[in-house]
């Protein structure tokens, strides 16, 4: 477990040295559980988001997609239940002051389950657990907390609050997306966006965290079709996503949610974990929820939320598969899979071993020697053809040994070094690669072709 505990602080060392997320506010004392992406991690994150979208909405004829607004009207979450059951049970050590997920510490202390029994935990924690952060026993009643940001809008009376869930936008423009489109069942709505929760306690690095981006599907489908075929067939296409991203198939599993845990209007629900350092954790959820999105919303609105069935000749509401991932923990896994240190004859390197596709850097190049101007000018002539299609950066300080430890940890592909034979012999740069550390010589007008080949 020690070991395990050091992978992690060095990868969340890793992701502040090299540029890819700082902690939010650092030079204020920082902000819990925030943090900022920095160059690199924008780049990554970015192309996660892309690969995504890529994979699941625009290589796909059933799959469409929007962007709702992160204020919403304030009925949309009393409608889906939110205002009144969006809560997580919270206790505090009057010793330390700190504050827990009362469940989740009971679970820990005793083994047992008790998620939703307030009372129960209470007089359990209060028979004498000791606090996991300082030792004593002197614990406050367990309460609800609601996971709901409260904000306030001018000319609007009453709370707005923050979306806890990206769902709901696609819910309400269900009837919108149906006048404007040719959608036929099954078909789906896409998302990608940022949402908040008002977390108890949010920990290990950026796997919960209060403000995060999710990435949703809603699928909806005819109630009357056999559904258990396409339920698991999302379960395998999230698995595929997360070795696109360099998972390892046995770091992967499935939990499914016990008939008493799962929410009232679900059929079904899958989480695919994935094995952090610190433990599984929660990569994807995949949930049957019925029609009880649809059906609460058009009660509350007053609106007909139906699909017409022109072919069967009937009118029905939808039920809905419903695939979600958190971006975050994408990013993560993705940082967490790539991580690696090598020995070598000379040393070590630790290299971010990241998939081509999400690599945030492609392509360095480099001029071998920085007071040269005829090397330098050279170098700057590849990087401006490359980089109007790759993700490229220029390097020239330091020797070209330490320029390829700084590309490794940053987790670049390839590496060029354009020489003195480049100018004054045969046109050809040297093209190194990250993973096997070979070198090859590349004429420079076949540079194109070269990394449409292996990019």
């Amino acid at each position: 477990m020690k070991k395990e505990e050091n992978l992690m602080e060095e990868i969340v060392s890793l992701a502040k040295r090299k540029g890819f997320i700082f902690p939010a506010c650092e030079i204020y004392g920082g902000l819990a559980n925030s943090y900022s992406y920095g160059p690199y991690g924008v780049e990554l994150k970015n192309n996660i988001k892309k690969l995504w979208w890529d994979t699941f909405v625009k290589q796909r004829s059933d799959i469409i997609g929007m962007d709702g607004p992160i204020l919403l009207n304030t009925k949309l979450w009393e409608a889906s239940g939110h205002t009144e059951g969006f809560n997580d049970a919270m206790v505090d050590c009057k010793k330390c002051k700190k504050r827990f997920r009362a469940d989740h510490v009971v679970l820990e202390l005793t083994g047992k389950d008790m998620e939703g029994d307030l009372d129960g935990m209470t007089k359990v924690l209060q028979k004498g657990l000791k606090c996991p952060e300082c030792g004593e026993s002197d614990w406050t009643e367990v309460k609800n907390m609601s996971q709901m940001f409260k904000t306030e809008m001018n000319s609007v009376s009453g709370p707005i609050y923050l979306r806890p869930e990206t769902a709901g936008a696609i819910f309400v423009d269900f009837k919108n997306i149906l006048d404007s489109t040719r959608v036929k069942i099954p078909f789906g709505i896409a998302q990608i966006g940022k949402a908040f929760r008002n977390e108890i306690v949010a920990r290990n690095f950026i796997f919960r965290i209060r403000e995060f981006e999710q990435m949703e599907i809603e699928y909806f489908i005819d109630p009357e079709a056999e559904w258990e075929p396409l339920f698991d067939d999302w379960l395998d296409k999230q698995e595929e996503f997360a070795m696109m991203l360099g998972a390892k198939k046995e770091d992967l599993r499935r939990y499914q949610h016990p008939k008493e845990k799962l929410s009232h209007y679900s059929k079904k629900t899958v989480d695919v974990e994935y094995n952090f350092p610190f433990g599984f954790g929660e990569l994807f959820g995949l949930a049957h929820r019925g029609n009880f999105d649809l059906t609460q919303h058009a009660k509350s609105s007053g609106q007909k939320l139906e699909y017409s069935d022109a072919v069967n000749n009937k009118k029905y509401v939808p039920h809905v598969l419903e695939p979600t991932a958190g971006l975050d923990r994408l990013i993560l896994t993705s940082l967490c899979s790539a991580y690696a240190v090598e020995k070598l004859e000379n040393g070590e390197r630790v290299v971010m071993k990241f998939p081509k596709t999400i690599a945030p850097i492609k392509i360095a190049v480099f001029p071998l020697m920085k007071n040269k101007p005829d090397l330098v000018k050279k170098a700057k002539e590849v990087f401006d053809i490359l980089k109007m299609k790759y993700m490229c950066e220029f390097d020239d300080n330091g020797n070209v040994g330490k320029r390829y430890r700084r590309q490794d940890e940053i987790g670049t592909p390839y590496c060029i070094t354009v020489d003195f034979d480049t100018i004054e012999k045969d046109n050809t740069v040297t093209v190194r690669d990250r993973d096997t550390m070979a070198q090859v010589r590349v004429k420079t007008e076949e540079l194109k072709n070269y990394f449409i080949e292996n990019l």
